[in-house]
């Protein structure tokens, strides 16, 4: 039987980017991987654009919140992927088991301009461009790669272009 990889992406607030991606790895990589997400400056809700964008492209929303990232600290991951400069250079907490780790900057979609019609297609396109990182990561061989590989790979993954 496989073990199932617990991986945690990381933004600033976990109100977009990194629910988005949490939503997106629980789907595609079912039965493989299990996500979370958490801010280090998180607020009370998750941002509606965020959710909108999410619902219509049929990922489970109802239990998502945002967290802080110390309620996560003894939690052991396989991977720690930040989304978000700022949470990129915050003093994380040591996670438990040396996790895999890797930056996948990400532009924040609470940040784009515009009208309506503007804001919903920059919340589309950053979260086609995480699909596409999250397909890759859960298409990776994990269990062919060694430690050293797999970082490789996970880093050339935030490095592939982001809208």
């Amino acid at each position: 039987m496989e073990q199932i990889c617990r991986v945690l992406f990381l933004s600033r607030r976990d109100t977009a980017r990194s629910p988005m991606a949490e939503v997106i790895l629980n789907k595609k990589g079912a039965g493989r991987f299990e996500a979370v997400s958490a801010g280090v400056e998180p607020p009370g809700q998750i941002d509606p654009g965020a959710l909108e964008v999410m619902n219509r492209g049929g990922y489970e929303t109802a239990d998502l919140r945002p967290k802080h990232v110390s309620e996560l600290a003894s939690t052991a991951f396989d991977f720690v992927f930040t989304l978000s400069d700022t949470a990129k250079e915050e003093d994380l907490p040591q996670w438990p088991g040396q996790p895999i780790s890797a930056h996948w900057h990400c532009p924040d979609p609470l940040a784009s301009q515009g009208d309506a019609a503007e804001r919903a297609l920059a919340y589309a396109q950053i979260l086609g461009g995480l699909e596409r990182r999250i397909q890759a990561f859960v298409s990776l061989p994990m269990e062919a790669l060694d430690r050293v590989s797999l970082q490789a790979r996970v880093d050339s993954i935030g490095d592939s272009p982001q809208p």
